[in-house]
């Protein structure tokens, strides 16, 4: 699909079942789904939110960015943070893993792709702000981090972290053959309360209980409070690799990621990340 050829909302999709353009009562009893999910689960999923005919063309443009991802194993820990000696050696902080997905930024992937027309959407952003309980929410200011493709190749995963933002949109455009699964920690931290007992069971792998496991398929629109959730993608099994497409929004304008976070993600920064003033939606650690 060209930018000649861009994409209407209803072609891409399913607004038979999913109605995110059209205010009534089709669109309410969707938006109330999302949120009584979130409000017990920290995450709702809406099977087939992509049209069939759409998710090969959402396979073919992931695999075609995937080419662009930023590969460096880097040893992070959950907060993606720098090393701080000063914090007690049993602060989760100080637990430190391999991070072994990688992240194609949103200045590599076209214009005219798929995602690029739903990240851009006022109709499909009107709908997340209603989702998730805000009067409305904004496209990330940082150029890298606001749309991303995350690939995840056979033998990595995407271990446990916390995301920047307050909750994220995103969908499989390409399954693993094994593996690969999602899992999280709904609300295991709030935005004045770091919660450190529990995410520090979880990583000692004594939080089972804590831990839930998703499915997710091409197509499949995940919106998920992932700033408060613990969450990972399990080791990926079989020939090939992983991707989802992350459409993060803020509910706050301005929202630039952190330059050390920035440069392990991308690896590289821009003048956005390093000249101006960070908007931040909290005091959590990151």
């Amino acid at each position: 699909m060209g930018s000649s050829q861009r994409p209407t909302i209803e072609r891409v999709i399913d607004t038979d079942r999913f109605p995110v353009a059209t205010p009534g009562a089709g669109r309410d009893a969707v938006v109330e789904r999302v949120r009584r999910d979130l409000a017990v689960d920290g995450c709702s999923v809406l099977p087939g939110f992509v049209r069939p005919g759409v998710r090969g063309v959402l396979e073919a443009e992931g695999a075609a960015a995937a080419g662009f991802a930023h590969h460096d194993v880097e040893i992070v820990n959950v907060y993606n943070t720098d090393p701080d000696p000063a914090l007690s050696p049993d602060h989760p902080a100080r637990r430190t893993t391999e991070r072994g997905n990688a992240f194609v930024a949103r200045d590599r992937i076209p214009a005219d792709a798929v995602v690029q027309h739903l990240y851009t959407s006022t109709a499909l952003q009107e709908f997340v702000a209603a989702c998730v309980g805000l009067p409305q929410v904004f496209e990330l200011a940082d150029p890298l981090a606001g749309l991303t493709l995350n690939v995840v190749v056979p033998g990595r995963g995407h271990p446990w972290h916390f995301d920047t933002n307050e909750f994220t949109v995103s969908m499989v455009t390409r399954e693993p053959e094994a593996g690969g699964v999602f899992e999280y920690c709904p609300g295991i931290r709030s935005a004045d309360d770091e919660n450190l007992t529990a995410v520090t069971a979880v990583l000692d792998g004594e939080g089972g209980d804590l831990v839930r496991r998703l499915p997710l398929r091409v197509g499949d629109l995940q919106i998920f409070a992932g700033r408060y959730s613990l969450h990972r993608v399990t080791a990926v099994g079989g020939a090939h690799a992983r991707h989802s497409a992350i459409l993060a929004y803020s509910a706050r304008p301005g929202v630039v990621g952190a330059v050390t976070r920035t440069r392990q993600l991308f690896g590289r920064v821009t003048p956005a990340h390093t000249d101006a003033d960070r908007v931040r939606v909290d005091s959590l650690m990151d």
